[in-house]
């Protein structure tokens, strides 16, 4: 449905997107991730037509958006992070100007989109005196009025609180059962929650492009063991855990009252767990605490984006 084929963008001397490519395919759901300046937003316009790339291809449905930018864009519906909204105009008024910019039918679409997006209730109140909630439902109804099959999403859910989020992730999650969408983000249980694959941008290049399990199967086996003892220094419990075959680096950590707490980073994919209990046990210590921890998605963005674990 959409391929991109090595874009780059550059700002004068500034290389913002750097040779980029990967496709989504028809009823993905996609995240793109990156820290700010990394090349997102950047790639969503050029996708959208909004930008031109300064090299590669772009292909909507196969066809080169560049060679008919009109008939690609009518496949499209962009929702950016802050969508520009006339905030003096009444809910329904506004989609219907949207609806007639379009050349769609006001009738249908508005009532549809006013149902589908939960707008029912604030159709004849000012865009203006919506929550923030509300109005990104608005936004994502706008984006909605052509009936496109590919949705572009920039920061669907920021500055929503935790009820709003909830809302507007099951409004997308639903929406996504019959179209394809891109949603960029910085909320990373947002990705886990509603996107099939993950393509993360770093410095303008590709950091990474997987599905969302394959992304943590491939980067985030690393794992740490939190262990709390009585009845040794600190020094002597990191002392006979560095001599455990997977154990990379013992760390001290926070920890109860009269106990020794450390966190061990495992190396390797074997479980030490059985090793750090006959451990303890063989040399008369009481354990209080083992607690194995798989590294999270934040874990390995921070490892692709930075290059440092967390």
């Amino acid at each position: 449905m959409i391929e991109i084929e090595n874009v780059s963008r550059d700002f004068g001397s500034v290389r913002a997107v750097d040779n980029v490519s990967f496709s989504v395919q028809k009823g993905e759901i996609v995240g793109l991730l990156g820290p700010n300046g990394a090349g997102k937003t950047t790639t969503m316009r050029m996708i959208t037509g909004f930008l031109d790339p300064s090299s590669g291809l772009i292909k909507i449905d196969g066809q080169d958006i560049s060679a008919d930018p009109k008939s690609s864009k009518a496949k499209i519906g962009y929702m950016p992070e802050s969508a520009p909204l006339y905030g003096e105009m009444m809910v329904d008024d506004y989609l219907r100007y949207v609806a007639s910019v379009q050349a769609a039918d006001a009738d249908v679409k508005v009532p549809h989109l006013a149902k589908v997006c939960g707008l029912t209730e604030v159709m004849h109140k000012n865009i203006g005196d919506l929550s923030r909630g509300y109005r990104q439902r608005v936004g994502l109804a706008h984006s909605l009025i052509n009936d496109p099959e590919i949705l572009i999403l920039d920061e669907p859910t920021s500055g929503l609180d935790p009820n709003q989020i909830i809302e507007v992730r099951n409004l997308i999650k639903e929406i996504g059962k019959t179209r394809t969408v891109i949603i960029s983000t910085h909320i990373l249980s947002e990705v886990e929650m509603l996107c099939d694959r993950v393509v993360i941008i770093s410095r303008g290049k590709i950091a990474a492009d997987s599905p969302t399990a394959e992304l943590h199967a491939r980067y985030g086996h690393k794992a740490s063991l939190r262990i709390q003892v009585s009845g040794c220094p600190l020094s002597a419990l990191t002392k006979a855990l560095k001599g455990i075959p997977g154990v990379s680096n013992v760390s001290s950590t926070e920890n109860e009252t009269n106990l020794t707490a450390a966190l061990v980073s495992i190396s390797g994919d074997d479980d030490i767990r059985p090793a750090v209990f006959s451990l303890v046990k063989d040399n008369g210590w009481i354990l209080y605490e083992m607690a194995l921890q798989r590294n999270s998605l934040e874990d390995v963005f921070r490892t692709l984006t930075t290059g440092e674990a967390s």
